[in-house]
């Protein structure tokens, strides 16, 4: 049964280099088995000749698990505001700053970690960064203040791709980008149960509550990943850019083996075919560099030097300038869904019979927060919750259309698609007058955002060479980091004082980040460079 319903998954993504590809490689016109010397062949080839099976669906499991527990990281960060402001002493401003905080770390933490990726291996550097994660939020949920909240983010799109034929990476590289979507929705199910409750501890100086617990369950996912990457191999792609083909060989052999259940002596493929070229100035370069440090360093520095020469230089300047642009717009609003879902709730309580847009429900707030007399409540509303949810649970048919369709209509027909449609609900956000409009200006916000969000990273992912891929897809993070930085501070100062400004500042990135993919290459169903 389980071997049926991956067949059945891998036809949905189109996928033409199946097992039966594989048997025709040593069986004869009749059926009887052949013993043909193996063939030589390149990357493409050696992934395809592998067949599709077991192995790539355990490890969609285990990254897409990483992608859930960076995503978990994020979000999680929105869940806290309405419920830590008494105890952090939080108004808007610091908000944002908390909120912003997290990206601060992630944006450190990609550049240094994707270039080290780049030089020692993805594997080694993802179990380091997922031990680090979650230590950083056990950490945070002791934090008694908010400076100290933070975390870092992996690099777990390089690792994956070169695992994926260019036949079928688009469809799964869309289908881990939705495990964000299970991200959001497990983190807002787990904020649902334990914050609202009474559970943890107070006392004069030292206060462990609900949120706090809600913080440190948000952790496991990174512990749990960081034990199952052990079960994964080494990319055979960065081995063989490393010059080290005999190892990239035993992967290639292995998963055979795990997709076919066949000897690893029937793997067709018997040498791959190596830039000789390349192996000598590989081979000259390790013996120019002294020390293990050394030549990672000298690597990380020559890495990111690369990406800013012709002709990766316009690859670099466009994949920065939409990420950053984007993500302002995609954590900028999106970390502030739950906030705008408490305000709308207890204005709504307090004028039960009255309809107002965004900008006057945030003037009553802050209005009242100023009060000489104002009592501090971190009671969050059932409603915040629900609705929440069900706006982060509208991106999973979007997901769904983006895996089924990525590899048909295109990595740039869907950022396109996604950012206008992201950026018209962004502006439309201003003219909502009751909670439920505003459930359906996110819910649609979200969906669409989510499926830009996929084809972004498949676009950004492929559009980088294999010795770079990691560095380069690090230094987009940096700028999409930055961007959350940015895009949250710019929020939680205009929200208050300019409603109108961070809605339709939004609309307009999105649209014209959106529009910047048109000057990226082609990768649809192409090869990895």
């Amino acid at each position: 049964m389980v071997e049926s319903n991956s067949e059945k998954a891998g036809n949905n993504c189109n996928y033409e280099a199946d097992k039966h590809d594989v048997e025709k490689a040593f069986t004869n016109g009749s059926g009887g088995r052949r013993s043909l010397p193996g063939i030589k062949a390149g990357f493409e080839q050696a992934i395809e000749l592998c067949g599709y099976g077991k192995f790539h669906y355990v490890l969609l499991a285990i990254c897409g698990l990483v992608s859930t527990s960076e995503e978990m990281d994020v979000i999680s960060m929105s869940f806290i505001l309405p419920s830590a402001q008494c105890d952090l002493d939080l108004n808007t401003k610091s908000k944002g700053w908390l909120n912003s905080i997290i990206f601060i770390g992630m944006m450190v933490g990609a550049y240094f970690w994707g270039s080290i990726a780049d030089s020692v291996g993805r594997k080694k550097v993802l179990i380091v960064i997922s031990f680090m994660n979650g230590f950083c939020i056990v950490a945070s949920s002791f934090s008694q203040t908010f400076e100290c909240l933070g975390g870092s983010g992996p690099v777990i799109w390089s690792y994956f791709a070169e695992f994926q034929p260019k036949a079928k990476r688009g469809c799964m590289l869309s289908f881990m980008a939705a495990f964000w979507t299970f991200g959001n929705l497990f983190v807002a199910g787990l904020a649902w149960l334990i914050i609202p409750t009474n559970i943890g501890f107070v006392t004069s100086i030292f206060t462990y509550n609900s949120w706090r617990i809600f913080l440190m369950v948000c952790s496991t996912p990174s512990f749990l990943v960081a034990f199952l990457l052990f079960y994964l191999p080494e990319s055979p792609k960065f081995l063989l850019s490393k010059g080290k083909p005999d190892r990239a060989m035993a992967i290639f052999r292995g998963i055979f083996v795990t997709n076919n259940k066949k000897s690893p002596d029937l793997y067709p493929v018997a040498e791959l075919d190596f830039d000789e070229k390349l192996m000598q100035e590989l081979k000259e370069k390790r013996e120019s560099l002294k020390g293990k440090y050394t030549k990672m360093l000298s690597n990380m520095a020559e890495h990111s030097k690369e990406l800013f020469r012709r002709p990766i230089l316009k690859f670099t300047i466009v994949s920065i300038t939409i990420n950053f642009t984007f993500h302002i717009g995609y954590y900028g609003l999106m970390m502030w869904f739950p906030e705008l879902f408490s305000r709308f709730e207890e204005y709504s309580n307090t004028f039960p019979n009255q309809t107002a847009g965004v900008c006057i429900v945030t003037e009553y707030i802050v209005g009242k927060g100023n009060q000489d007399n104002a009592i501090c409540s971190a009671h969050i509303p059932s409603a915040v919750f629900m609705e929440s949810l069900i706006s982060l649970a509208s991106a999973l048919p979007a997901n769904l259309i983006a895996i089924l369709g990525m590899d048909w209509l295109g990595r740039k027909f869907f950022l396109i698609f996604g950012t206008m449609t992201a950026g018209v609900c962004s502006a439309a956000m201003y003219f909502v007058y009751n909670s439920t409009q505003n459930l359906i200006a996110t819910a649609v916000f979200s969906g669409a955002i989510s499926t830009a969000n996929a084809a972004l990273d498949c676009l950004i992912t492929e559009v980088f060479p294999t010795h770079l891929r990691a560095t380069g897809v690090a230094v987009s993070m940096v700028a999409a980091r930055m961007g959350g930085i940015i895009g949250n501070i710019v929020i939680a100062t205009l929200l208050d004082q300019y409603c109108p400004a961070p809605t339709i500042i939004v609309a307009v990135l999105l649209i014209g980040g959106g529009l910047m993919s048109l000057f990226l290459p082609n990768t649809t169903r192409k090869e990895l460079n």
